[in-house]
């Protein structure tokens, strides 16, 4: 892109999602997606809307790192990227998103060639320790979109966890009090 302005941070609106060569963009977006709730459809759909017909990739966290990383049930990974799959298609008409499984935060982020990562205000704090890694590498930094936080009927966050504890549904619904 040029100009020498940083779009790391700018709300997607301000800029076309075509790579620094002109190209389509390559876009990453990760997570454990389990339930699938409206936190992450905004994720997906800033992940697409970047990909402006290029490449999604979507890091699918191992059931190893799913189950390090949490307390709670996590299903597994099959089941989570069958789940996946077809939110994304319902959701964008995709009909075969791309899901990898990742073993780490990173996953192939440090190391391929993205555009943009996609990630919430809880990991961006991740997407810019990438950059970092990806500086040691002499790789170009990845443009950081962060989206905002999808707020639940009681103004907190939807999260899987508190679905899973039955507090609210997947679109932020109240369920107990």
């Amino acid at each position: 892109m040029g100009g020498g302005s940083d779009l790391s941070l700018m709300p997607s609106s301000t800029y076309t999602a075509l790579s620094s060569s002109g190209l389509m963009a390559r876009v990453a977006v990760g997570g454990t997606f389990d339930p699938i709730h409206d936190g992450h459809i905004s994720l997906l759909r800033r992940a697409y809307e970047l990909g402006n017909e290029g490449e999604v990739v979507i890091g699918l966290t191992s059931d190893e790192m799913a189950r390090e990383s949490r307390t709670r049930f996590v299903s597994d990974f099959e089941v989570r990227s069958r789940n996946l799959r077809a939110v994304v298609k319902r959701c964008f008409g995709i009909e075969h998103a791309l899901i990898i499984k990742i073993d780490d935060q990173c996953g192939s982020s440090i190391y391929e060639d993205f555009d943009y990562i996609v990630v919430s205000p809880e990991t961006l704090p991740m997407a810019e320790k990438i950059n970092r890694l990806r500086a040691k590498k002499n790789l170009r930094p990845l443009k950081i979109s962060v989206i905002e936080y999808q707020m639940a009927e009681d103004l907190v966050r939807i999260s899987s966890t508190r679905i899973y504890e039955g507090k609210i549904d997947k679109h932020g619904k109240v369920l107990i009090g």
